[in-house]
């Protein structure tokens, strides 16, 4: 190996952390060695008794054994529970269990040298639980800005504020400076512990190899602490990575140009799996070629308009009622419930399934299932199942009257949607697995188990639907990979499966979300998603390359296409294996096929709570029939007479050799702990812990009612004498009005104005788009205010998206200062939020919060109501009819770069237009 000469000196740079317990299945330097990722060093006590080491190493010298401090021994000494010892599975028993820890400052002169957000946090409110699914066009991007630091001044006791548009929390970020008062902040202050992340991974062996990451449009706050504690660093742009992390699907040129060591979590055309109406045709099509009772995994279902005729005959034979599902879109948008086709619109395609109107219900509460599975090849086919899963309740006790058929938090049980209904219940210990309306996968487990129900059959039948699942649209991703990626290593999948099970425990699979959501708002979803992460990333294995291997990699001459010689076997070879006789000759292995038989099994040993559903020793007689028998792989559509599956690939079937080598009798085979039995028991337990992690900590600001009214009445005099709002500052203050409308809706349902949300909501369009069947009653229900701050929690979404566009980078000529105003948001509450828009709207005759100056369809101002909530009737009268165009809200008229005279010229030629038009 190239790197074999800078092996030593690698290891010299470790000073105190031993490597071997971060680095598995090889030495570092080699082309087997991985890292180890661990839940434990999250833990702050264990990571401050690291770097408390660092000291004594320097003193008592790197060979010293006594100087060297192990992470198993560092949790030993902070967790009362015996840790794991070497000889046991070094990632089956992890530090697992965290804890939800909120800080609150009372008092206003508090404020300082403090990273606040402008407004008070809200965890349902919070957009961090997006998940990407089954939409490849869907483009949320989550872009963190990382704040400067704050610059005290000896002169001056004004308050400096730097305003950071965060996209995982809203406008969460804010620094502030003060020279005569600071704030004494804890040693496991979460805002702090980025610093300690960064200063614990500085001595980790992924730091030391410049090992770094790379996200595109994804959620990043779990993700990232992961990366950082274990010594990744983040870059930006076209630099090189080591791992790509992307919420959505993967550009072929990427694809083309990876490299040996490098790892990407999507495969090519993922979408055939993740997309609903994809799906279901995958899996109708099997249905037709291998028959109905074996693929018996999906309520019946049409995709509209095309087969709309096919609908009204089923509906006729069968009536419904049926849930209508956009085919692309995610958490429960657009999703309702029919009793009959005609109240379908057919303005756009949507997938039309069969309501399954007798779940399993949990207290009478319906619920669904989100389990995690793990495919790291297609090609031999290798499926992961974790073993901790969601179960996510519904608010509203389940009933089958059709009069109730429009309420979702009845009949849906996504989190994005019952999350805002008021007697929604989060539960704030992670120790407690069944209580409020999100369980763990085991402790349901344990509670149908309890009541008589054969589980062991019920996972057995889920591991089935995953299984046949993937096999139904496994053979255009495996094609997608021979033409797009370079080696077999490359890819890896994490997807998100829904599941409903019926009251006679039969599942159905409901879709597969593409990027399932890493946000964690509770303890429970920290513990399971944060397990989930650290053992997804040991199990795929990120190769530990030092820097001069990648560089060797990294030529193009190295790299090896899967379509070409990479993974070719000998035809003789290949033609003696399908070959039937009694005696069975050792026949050597192609260099391929070792290596994808070592890389299975050292993956298997790092599996960590990964249990693997495919292959295992009776897979190939329950599934062999689904194979073709030359190469191995799923057939999914019937074969022309004459022709096979990519003729011109020499035929291999790395399926079978995998699952002989793995489960016969031969020389090379070492069966595992693999059998069903085993398999239930892990998916029975509760995640094993150890030690306490205070992961999620939420600095809120009580914000100062009086300090408010004076900041606000300071904007008001302002905007009178004439300086007006840029677009980012009246977007921002829009936004927050907003989620204080949001927070009213959840918490007091009575003075909701509904109405006027949806009117707003309807006319703007964008995407947001209220249900068929939504019944705008007088009679206001909890679960009514619910739906309708389901779709101002989808509006505010986009709309803080598109305010990424409008950040001031500096303080516009005759436009209120940015610090002063930063403070007032800071403070303000609705009312003051309310009385500047409708004075700034009043006084310019101008909407920056909702168009552009530059805008051609810009309407009048409408006249604003006095009183309380005045600003809010207006607001239906302030968008234009059916609707404003997305690309009219995106189109940045107002450049912040340009010439202030120009500026200034604009600006009144505008407000002279809207003068004369209000006349």
């Amino acid at each position: 190996m190239p790197a074999s000469s800078h092996i030593n000196s690698t290891e010299r740079c470790f000073k105190y952390v031993n490597s071997d317990e971060w680095v598995t299945s090889g030495k570092i330097g080699s082309r087997e060695a991985v890292l180890v990722f661990r839940t434990n060093i999250l833990n702050p006590k264990t990571r401050k008794l690291i770097l408390e080491a660092a000291p004594q190493q320097s003193k008592t010298g790197a060979d010293s054994p006594s100087a060297v401090s192990t992470p198993n021994e560092t949790i030993h000494k902070t967790s009362s529970s015996p840790t794991v010892s070497k000889t046991q599975s070094n990632y089956t028993n992890q530090g697992k269990i965290f804890v939800a820890v909120e800080k609150t400052v009372t008092n206003c002169k508090e404020l300082v040298n403090h990273r606040n957000p402008i407004k008070k946090s809200l965890d349902a409110f919070s957009s961090s639980d997006a998940s990407v699914s089954s939409d490849g066009d869907e483009t949320i991007q989550y872009n963190e800005t990382k704040s400067r630091k704050p610059h005290k001044s000896k002169n001056t006791s004004i308050i400096e504020i730097e305003v950071n548009l965060n996209k995982e929390s809203g406008y969460e970020s804010a620094t502030t400076s003060q020279s005569n008062t600071e704030i004494n902040t804890s040693e496991e202050d979460h805002e702090a512990s980025s610093e300690e992340d960064n200063e614990c991974g500085i001595n980790m062996p992924a730091h030391q190899l410049k090992i770094t990451y790379k996200f595109i449009q994804t959620e990043t706050k779990l993700l990232r602490k992961i990366f950082n504690v274990h010594g990744l660093t983040e870059v930006q742009g076209d630099s090189n990575f080591n791992l790509l992390w992307t919420g959505v699907h993967m550009k072929l040129d990427t694809l083309r140009n990876l490299a040996l060591y490098q790892r990407v979590n999507h495969f090519p055309r993922s979408y055939e799996l993740t997309r609903k109406d994809r799906l279901y045709k995958n899996i109708e099509r099997m249905q037709h070629l291998r028959g109905m009772k074996h693929f018996d995994i999906v309520p019946q279902s049409f995709i509209l308009p095309l087969e709309i005729r096919d609908l009204i005959f089923a509906h006729n034979k069968h009536r419904g009622p049926w849930i209508v599902k956009p085919a692309a879109s995610s958490r429960g948008r657009g999703i309702f419930i029919v009793n009959s086709p005609d109240q379908i619109p057919q303005d756009e395609q949507v997938l039309v399934s069969k309501y399954i109107v007798d779940p399993l219900c949990i207290d009478g509460h319906k619920c669904d299932l989100r389990v995690y599975v793990l495919v790291t090849s297609f090609d031999p086919l290798i499926i992961y199942l974790y073993e901790e899963g969601i179960v996510r309740l519904a608010t509203v006790r389940y009933d089958r009257n059709a009069d109730n058929l429009w309420n979702p938090c009845m009949h849906l049980c996504n989190y994005s949607i019952n999350k805002y209904h008021s007697d929604y219940i989060r539960s704030s210990d992670a120790q407690d697995e069944d209580v409020g309306h999100k369980w763990t996968l085991s402790a349901l487990l344990r509670h149908l188990k309890l009541q008589g129900c054969d589980t062991h059959l019920l996972m057995l039948n889920i591991e089935d639907l995953i299984i046949k699942a993937v096999l139904a649209c496994a053979q255009t991703i495996i094609s997608a990979c021979r033409m797009f990626v370079p080696n077999v290593n490359n890819c890896f999948e994490l997807y998100g499966f829904d599941i409903l099970i019926d009251n006679t425990l039969k599942p159905w699979l409901l879709e597969v979300n593409l990027s399932p959501s890493m946000g964690v708002d509770s303890p429970l979803d920290t513990k399971v998603k944060a397990c989930l992460v650290t053992d997804l990333l040991t199990c795929v294995g990120i190769p530990a390359f030092t820097p001069e291997m990648r560089t060797h990699y990294d030529g193009k001459s190295s790299r090896l296409r899967s379509s070409s010689c990479q993974r070719q076997v000998d035809t003789s070879e290949s033609a003696l294996r399908s070959t039937k006789s009694k005696k069975k000759p050792v026949i050597p292995l192609t260099q391929e096929e070792q290596r994808i038989l070592r890389s299975a099994r050292l993956q298997y040993t790092r599996r960590g709570g990964f249990v693997r559903i495919f292959p295992t020793d009776d897979t190939m007689q329950r599934y062999g029939n689904f194979l073709d028998p030359a190469n191995g792989i799923p057939i999914s559509t019937p074969n022309v007479q004459g022709q096979t599956f990519q003729t011109l690939v020499t035929q291999h079937n790395y399926n079978q050799m995998l699952h002989s080598n793995l489960f016969g009798s031969g020389p090379r085979s070492a069966k595992d702990d693999n059998s069903q039995e085993n398999r239930i028991k892990q998916y029975e337990r509760a995640l094993e812990t150890d030690s306490e992690i205070p992961f999620l900590k939420k600095q809120i600001v009580e914000k100062c009612e009086e300090e408010g009214r004076r900041l606000r009445k300071q904007m008001l005099k302002k905007i009178t004498s004439g300086s007006t709002l840029t677009h980012f500052q009246a977007r921002q203050t829009f936004s927050l009005y907003l989620e204080s409308v949001l927070r009213r809706l959840t918490q007091d349902p009575k003075d909701s104005h509904e109405k006027i949300i949806i009117k707003f909501l309807t006319k703007y369009g964008g995407g947001v788009k209220p249900p068929v069947l939504f019944k705008n009653s007088q009679n206001i229900s909890k679960a009514r205010s619910a739906m309708v701050a389901k779709l101002l929690g989808d509006f505010l979404e986009l709309y803080r998206r598109d305010t990424e566009a409008y950040i001031d980078s500096f303080d516009h000529f005759g436009m209120i200062p940015t610090n002063a105003y930063s403070l007032f948001l800071m403070h303000a509450q609705e009312s003051d939020l309310e009385a500047v828009l409708t004075h700034h709207t009043n006084v310019t005759g101008i909407m920056p919060f909702l168009y552009n100056r530059c805008g051609l369809s810009v309407p009048a101002t409408p006249p604003i109501p006095s009183g309380l909530h005045g600003f809010l009737r207006a607001l239906p009268a302030m968008v234009t009819s059916y609707g404003m165009s997305r690309e009219v809200s995106k189109y940045d008229g107002y450049i912040k770069n340009c010439d202030k005279n120009c500026e200034n010229v604009q600006d009144i030629s505008l407000r002279s237009r809207s003068t004369r038009d209000s006349k």
